[in-house]
């Protein structure tokens, strides 16, 4: 009897979900302006289109067709915000969260800040959510942000028959390239919105575009081509966690170089990589990232040396706090390893940019 009346209260809740959401009225998101892109793609929920580029690594190709950093931008006067989704087969990562792996998240406006309302959890390959109810009619400014981790097929938003919904515009102003690790891509992060890119859009008014490849920023020269083609205002180097210190020590001069000559008075910020937190214990990854970031030091002091200009370091002591609690896995930040580096690293590169006058656009 006890499974019955739990089976019952299962169908119950589903069919009352159902109602929910046939009560709404569902558009194909594609109408939508599109936040985070760095170029046109043929998929639209690509990162990058990845034919135009000879020679990447199928890691990181198959990479740049997750969705991160991507969030859908309108406005509507709806009480009700609903999102239907599609994403791969694929399983979501034991060390993902799942909503931040194939979900999304969305965020409206308050005032002048952005503020979260509600998620969509993934149940299969396409999915169907209230993300939030019970709201006010008026007119609400908003983001919906798409998986960090999967390829995303088909968006739609939600709302009541009778409210209005529209495009937004892009609320973000100049572009901010940052090419990095997993750490970038927001692994670790509990939604796609806390991914560390997407936080500093918010809370800056600045485009930082997500070019997170997780386990693949290795600066091949494939790659470097790549982002160095990518027009952008800055350019921020994130990428030490996933290059041993040889290839940092042989790669490090051609990304820098690359990028300036196609962009000769762009800023360029490196970033040293955050102490792993395994690494107090495994004491063979210790010494490497370590050794990373002593070498990834030396080659940015040498390229100094050498004339390179507007080219700025941002090292890493206790980016992560020092009370060992800031990760997830001893690698990867949580939410609240996130915000201390956030803490770290957004003054530095604000101060940075705005000498070169690299600003929010004035409301």
């Amino acid at each position: 009897m006890k499974y019955l009346l739990l089976l019952g209260f299962c169908l119950v809740m589903l069919s009352a979900k159902a109602q929910k959401t046939d009560q709404l009225n569902f558009t194909s998101a594609n109408q939508f302006t599109l936040v985070g892109k760095s170029e046109e793609t043929p998929n639209r929920y690509d990162r990058i289109d990845t034919n135009k580029y000879k020679g990447l690594p199928a890691r990181v190709a198959q990479l740049l067709t997750n969705s991160a950093g991507l969030a859908i931008s309108f406005k509507t006067n709806s009480s009700v915000i609903a999102a239907k989704w599609c994403v791969s087969k694929s399983k979501a990562l034991a060390y993902m969260f799942p909503t931040a792996h194939k979900g999304v998240d969305l965020y409206i406006k308050n005032g002048d800040q952005w503020q979260f309302a509600g998620i969509g959890k993934v149940s299969g390959v396409c999915n169907e959510e209230i993300l939030i109810s019970r709201m006010g009619n008026t007119e609400k400014e908003c983001l919906l942000y798409l998986p960090l981790y999967d390829k995303v097929e088909h968006v739609e938003i939600g709302v009541e028959k009778k409210a209005t919904l529209s495009s937004g515009s892009d609320p973000f102003a100049r572009r901010v390239l940052i090419y990095g690790s997993s750490i970038v891509q927001g692994t670790g992060a509990s939604r796609p919105g806390m991914a560390y890119p997407a936080r500093l859009s918010r809370s800056t008014g600045i485009n930082f575009i997500n070019l997170g490849l997780s386990g693949s920023a290795k600066m091949e020269p494939e790659v470097v081509d790549m982002v160095a083609a990518i027009n952008a205002d800055a350019y921020v180097l994130d990428c030490v966690p996933n290059t041993n210190p040889a290839l940092i020590t042989e790669r490090t001069a051609y990304l820098v170089n690359t990028v300036r000559k196609k962009h000769p008075t762009a800023p360029i910020i490196v970033i040293q990589s955050p102490v792993r937190e395994t690494g107090y214990w495994d004491k063979v990854l210790g010494t490497q990232v370590k050794q990373q970031n002593i070498n990834i030091q030396q080659e940015v002091i040498k390229l100094l040396d050498k004339g390179i200009k507007d080219l700025y370091f941002i090292t890493s002591e206790n980016m992560l706090g020092n009370d060992h609690e800031g990760t997830t896995d001893g690698t990867h930040p949580n939410d609240l390893g996130y915000d201390r580096m956030l803490r770290h690293i957004q003054p530095q590169i604000i101060d940075i940019l705005n000498k070169y006058n690299i600003k929010a656009a004035k409301n």
